[in-house]
């Protein structure tokens, strides 16, 4: 059965240095590159960043690391499908499938890795990453009902969290952090970047959501005998 290629947007704040770097670099890669090859430097980045983070509870140093890993993923991630686009040669299912599967666990390891660091709590990561796959399975249904893969929500897409994890690993490095009281609460402060996160992101699952159901109830209205 094929599958139609579904519309992709990206309103990402980052996307206007993005796109005409990655317009730069596909025509320069090797012809020996392949799309598999790329999804599998992203993949093995996300294994350095993974590997640098839980290094980094005992030396603060492999901070840098793990955000060396988020530049080797973001090259793999967002070099495949451009790659596959740029020479002709996409294979649609295969790389839609293997492209979703692949960053499901790359997700996994982001979140499990700064868990073991102790840089922030692991129940605070593991809902972070559950929010995260909310908002990933709200994009899949908008693609399934719209025929649009929508990669940002509010500026912020998988390349802007990258740059945000860079810049909280530079941060922690230069002011380690410190345990403080606010509402009641205490804890340092990529606990409460992390918390505030989650939070902001739930909010914006429910309100796409409802936006979307009022669209589409008027669309789709309920049949009459």
């Amino acid at each position: 059965m094929a599958t139609a290629t579904p519309q992709r947007t990206n309103t990402g704040w980052l996307e206007p240095l993005e796109r005409p770097a990655l317009a730069a670099l596909v025509p320069r890669l090797p012809s020996y590159f392949t799309p598999d090859m790329l999804t599998g430097i992203g993949f093995a980045g996300s294994l350095i960043t993974f590997g640098a983070y839980i290094l980094s509870s005992g030396s603060p140093g492999w901070l840098w690391v793990a955000s060396l890993g988020l530049i080797v993923n973001w090259f793999g991630d967002s070099l495949d499908g451009n790659l596959a686009r740029y020479r002709k040669i996409e294979r649609p299912r295969y790389g839609y499938f293997l492209d979703q599967a692949i960053d499901v666990v790359m997700q996994f390891l982001l979140a499990a890795g700064i868990a073991l660091s102790g840089y922030i709590r692991g129940d605070l990561c593991f809902i972070a990453l559950s929010v995260f796959l909310m908002m990933s399975v709200l994009t899949l249904l908008r693609e399934n009902i719209n025929g649009v893969f929508q990669l940002s929500y509010g500026g912020i897409g998988p390349t802007e969290m990258r740059m945000m994890f860079i810049i909280l690993n530079a941060v922690m490095y230069f002011f380690p952090p410190q345990l403080f009281n606010l509402l009641g609460l205490e804890m340092t402060y990529p606990n409460w970047l992390s918390l505030t996160w989650s939070i902001v992101a739930l909010l914006t699952f429910i309100l796409s959501m409802l936006s979307d159901l009022r669209r589409l109830a008027l669309e789709d209205p309920p049949r009459t005998r």
